[in-house]
């Protein structure tokens, strides 16, 4: 047998599933030399070695492919635990704000849209960013201007909230006389005239009034996102909804497509939409819609529970009240979207229904109350390999830091949030005041405590690039910050690089149910493998950042090449 492809000539490097590092592979640590090559056969890793050894020289054949790396590092392809792709395709396809840098180039996307499409009647699309506007509430007249007058409305960067022009306020029936839903707020002007801006499910107002993409946009969608992760090395994820969300349509028909006819190439996870207003009457349907989930790389096995919303419009759920806008306290504590004591039923019946629980939770109420729910289903159905996580953790109560391990949760992080930017230090710290600010994104906390991490982007809330991620969780700055945003942000929570780099490999792996296969570099695991162009643990951790990806493949096959490779 000869293999199909060999990588040779670079430092090759796997993940230490025990200690969830990644670290070179060989005998290193022992004195002896550094694995440099991998052969592959029909999809698999079938030998690990120096280069030059025997093994992998037997197995190179004619017919085989070799790689050189040229110095060049190989790694266990990324993996995202939390990021919604076929939002963010659907997204690439309208008027796409994501990743303007300033107000005016996001204006300017918008007016070349809308001339673009004169006949369209709904412009719909999202990516602006909050601190953009005073309060980080857009009102609809300056929608109206750019616009034309048009029905207009785009969800904000972190798809919580939204902004309406008039006339889509209008065809949505919202006026003066409507009220705030439970789940969300309605910005207004002195008279009660809606502002523009709605925040959480107030947005669902307008989005359902929204016409729906076809399925075949969705899935030209989706295939845009897929091609855009595997650029950035990710070939496995956890779309963190798949449901209706926000007016955005349910993305499980155009996964099951894509799966069916072989053109989704990653490997997906599917977090069913926990609707909120339904309770356990949804069950029914989220045990068909497990079913149904099951095509090819697709797997529909988890749901996913958003228990609070974000600090910066004040509706994570915090133990104590935000500080309002004079500096004084608030009796605002935020929401919990299901109750507590809800919440701990609803999960106790999920586990034991088999299914993966996926949890949004960004204030120390809202994380206490999901560890809560963990902890109520392990005492009445026990332990098992549900691999249940929760995502954001943006502020912590240190006495639930040791919970994670103790109750076998895993940590799903967003690095790159943790650092100084205008939403953090103008739209967050001011309102939960200094204590709180100096208890986010604990990172380096849950993993001495022994909390095991997994993590992803949440693009399209920010970027989907595992590089600039990582970086953050080392550097705990953002790539090229200057001034005092280059200060770290909390640095004693930074993350080692062979810590981050595992928990972008074998952490999401496991949180995916994938690592019997994937996110390692092992014989007999599947040759998912990403090229960078330079070994990440040879610079300075401040140019981290700056490695890109040369090659992707899934099962030995290239889903990605760069031009240099």
């Amino acid at each position: 047998m000869r293999a199909d492809l060999v990588f040779t000539g670079g430092p090759v490097y796997t993940a230490d599933r025990t200690r969830r590092r990644l670290v070179p592979v060989g005998p290193a640590a022992q004195g002896g030399p550094q694995a440099s090559a991998v052969a592959v056969t029909g999809g698999k890793i079938v030998a690990v070695g120096p280069a030059g050894d025997r093994g992998i020289r037997d197995l190179t054949g004619p017919a085989t492919e070799v790689i050189d790396l040229r110095g060049r590092a190989l790694l266990p392809a990324f993996q995202d635990a939390h990021v919604h792709p076929a939002f963010a395709g659907v997204t690439m396809t309208s008027c796409n704000l994501i990743g303007a840098a300033t107000l005016d180039e996001a204006l300017g996307r918008i007016s070349a849209y809308c001339e673009s499409r004169p006949a369209l009647p709904w412009v719909s699309g999202a990516g602006w960013r909050m601190e953009w506007f005073p309060g980080g509430t857009p009102g609809r007249e300056l929608l109206d201007r750019v616009t034309g007058g048009r029905a207009a409305f785009l969800l904000n960067r972190d798809t919580h909230g939204g902004w309406a022009s008039t006339r889509a306020l209008e065809l949505a029936g919202i006026d003066a006389r409507t009220p705030d839903p439970p789940d969300g707020r309605i910005e207004r002007e002195p008279d009660g005239t809606p502002q523009g801006t709605l925040h959480e499910g107030a947005a669902t107002l307008v989005g359902r009034a929204v016409p729906a993409a076809s399925l075949a946009d969705r899935l030209a969608g989706l295939l845009l996102a897929q091609a855009h992760l595997h650029a950035r090395g990710v070939t496995a994820w956890q779309d963190a909804i798949v449901g209706d969300y926000l007016g955005s349509a349910d993305p499980l028909p155009a996964y099951l497509a894509a799966a069916r006819s072989g053109q989704l190439t990653a490997r997906v996870q599917g977090a069913l939409w926990w609707d909120r207003d339904r309770g356990l009457d949804q069950l029914a349907d989220l045990l068909g819609r497990r079913e149904q989930g099951q095509a090819g790389r697709f797997r529909a096995n988890t749901v996913k529970i958003m228990q609070d919303g974000v600090a910066e419009n004040f509706t994570a759920g915090m133990i104590e009240p935000y500080a309002g806008s004079c500096g004084c306290q608030s009796a605002n504590r935020g929401l919990s979207y299901v109750d507590p004591a809800q919440l701990r039923e609803v999960v106790t019946r999920l586990d034991a229904e088999r299914f993966q629980l996926h949890f949004h939770a960004i204030g120390d109420r809202a994380v206490r109350e999901a560890l809560d729910a963990l902890q109520a289903a392990r005492a009445a159905n026990g332990r098992n390999d549900h691999r249940h996580h929760i995502a954001h953790l943006q502020v912590m109560h240190p006495d639930d830091v040791p919970r994670f391990a103790a109750l076998d949760v895993t940590a799903n992080m967003q690095a790159l949030w943790a650092a100084h930017e205008p939403q953090m230090d103008d739209l967050t710290m001011p309102f939960i005041g200094p204590q709180r600010s100096a208890r986010q994104y604990l990172f380096g906390d849950l993993l001495r405590s022994g909390a095991r991490l997994a993590a992803g982007s949440d693009w399209a809330v920010s970027s989907a690039n595992p590089l600039r991620a990582i970086h953050v969780a080392v550097n705990r700055a953002l790539p090229g910050a200057s001034g005092a945003a280059a200060e770290p942000f909390l640095p004693e929570q930074r993350l080692g690089l062979a810590e981050a780099l595992g928990a972008y490999t074998a952490g999401s792996a496991y949180v995916n149910h994938l690592d019997g296969e994937t996110g390692a570099i092992a014989p007999g695991m599947l040759a998912d493998l990403v090229v960078l162009d330079r070994d990440p643990f040879g610079g300075p951790p401040g140019e981290i950042a700056a490695t890109r990806v040369l090659a992707t493949c899934v099962e030995g096959e290239r889903v990605y090449t760069a031009a240099e490779l």
